[in-house]
């Protein structure tokens, strides 16, 4: 059955953890809403111009959220700049002096990233929880496995899901003590298999969001990997709300990143989802080279459709009837197109990057518009509805 009509696959269904939901600025994370997908700028915040661009590409990714760093006071006056300029909210990264979350949260901030802990006195804790309950922000709360407290380390010994999770609970009450309940946590770790277990253990503690993440992961291939396999692991599990892909690369190839892990779970969809092969040699085109090509040059695509592109007709045509849009390698440099899953016609190898192309950008055409049509039927009735 093809994923334009999938019918009923319950092995397919992930059952998502029960939680509180709270709102960071005017999207909801947590409480069954879709899980969005974060980033951070690495552009000098106090460089509202470089960040703002830097969030701009993000935001043509598809992010949902955006933190940006705030270690001085040069960066919380470009705050507000970037907070006006950004259509995503933006999460104002603190860590040590509370005075940046303060200024950060009157910038307009939709989320403070903390941990209670570090921020000083309880004085000093309620001078910040007081200023995000007055600016309507959010607070997470971030434990790292690299970063734990120094009693943590002496009674545990080293990192380990059992100190994260207590660190976690640490800084919760603190927030708690002071009737403040706006907030989700992380409990991240380079180690994929102690962030995974701390999650877990933290999952069945708290009823809060809960942000995901394997943190130092990498470059972009051997990051991708791990958070692959750590963030996957607990998404398939039914635990977290929102993720971020943390990666030695530019952010919008984190936002990438997170999306195609959302989609490999069937979680969220966005833009082309492309199946391929790895190519041999039966291979009827360059198919390394051909995806390299359509995964550029279709970028620009949100609209979720789902493309194969297969060498030769052993397991093409099985793969291209699964899909929207399909094409298997042929002889003679001659192609067969797919569309729903059905044969429909054939191409060149010279026009086929072009061709497909364009009956990708048809198809995402024909779906918005079905979309807008639905949309304007729904309004239609339930206007006449409201006037009966």
């Amino acid at each position: 059955m093809s994923e334009h009509n999938p019918g009923l696959r319950p092995w397919r269904d992930i059952a998502r953890r029960d939680c509180r939901q709270i709102m960071v600025g005017n999207v909801p994370v947590g409480g069954g809403a879709p899980i969005t997908v974060q980033t951070m700028t690495n552009t000098p915040t106090s460089d509202a111009r470089a960040t703002i661009d830097q969030i701009r590409r993000c935001e043509e990714a598809g992010v949902d959220l955006i933190r940006v760093s705030c270690p001085d006071v040069e960066s919380t006056a470009a705050l507000k700049q970037i907070v006006r300029a950004a259509k995503v909210p933006i999460i104002a990264d603190i860590h040590f002096h509370y005075k940046r979350a303060l200024e950060a949260a009157d910038a307009g901030a939709a989320c403070l990233r903390i941990n209670p802990g570090n921020i000083g006195s309880a004085a000093r804790v309620k001078e910040v929880v007081d200023a995000a309950k007055a600016n309507g922000c959010a607070i997470r709360i971030g434990v790292n496995g690299g970063s734990l407290e120094k009693d943590l380390l002496e009674k545990y010994g080293e990192p380990c899901p059992e100190a994260l999770v207590e660190s976690a609970l640490d800084h919760i009450k603190l927030l708690q003590d002071q009737d403040f309940h706006e907030y989700k946590v992380a409990v991240k770790a380079s180690d994929v298999f102690l962030a995974v277990a701390a999650y877990m253990q933290l999952a069945d503690a708290v009823d809060c969001p809960l942000h995901l993440g394997i943190t130092e992961a990498g470059g972009l291939i051997g990051g991708t990997v791990k958070s692959a396999i750590g963030i996957g692991n607990l998404l398939w599990a039914g635990i977290g709300d929102t993720i971020r892909v943390s990666l030695s690369a530019e952010p919008e190839e984190e936002v990438r990143v997170g999306y195609e892990i959302l989609k490999s779970l069937g979680i969220r969809t966005r833009g082309v989802r492309v199946v391929s092969c790895p190519s041999c040699a039966r291979q009827g085109f360059d198919v390394i080279r051909t995806v390299e090509a359509l995964e550029t040059r279709l970028q620009h695509i949100n609209t979720p459709i789902s493309l194969s592109v297969l060498g030769c007709v052993v397991n093409g045509p099985g793969e291209a009837r699964e899909t929207d849009i399909g094409i298997t390698g042929g002889g003679n440099g001659k192609h067969m197109v797919y569309l729903s899953g059905v044969t429909d016609h054939h191409i060149q190898d010279e026009t086929m990057i072009d061709h497909i192309v364009s009956l990708v950008e048809a198809k995402a055409a024909e779906i918005e518009a079905a979309k807008l049509e639905a949309e304007g039927t729904d309004a239609g009735k339930a206007t006449a509805v409201a006037a009966e």
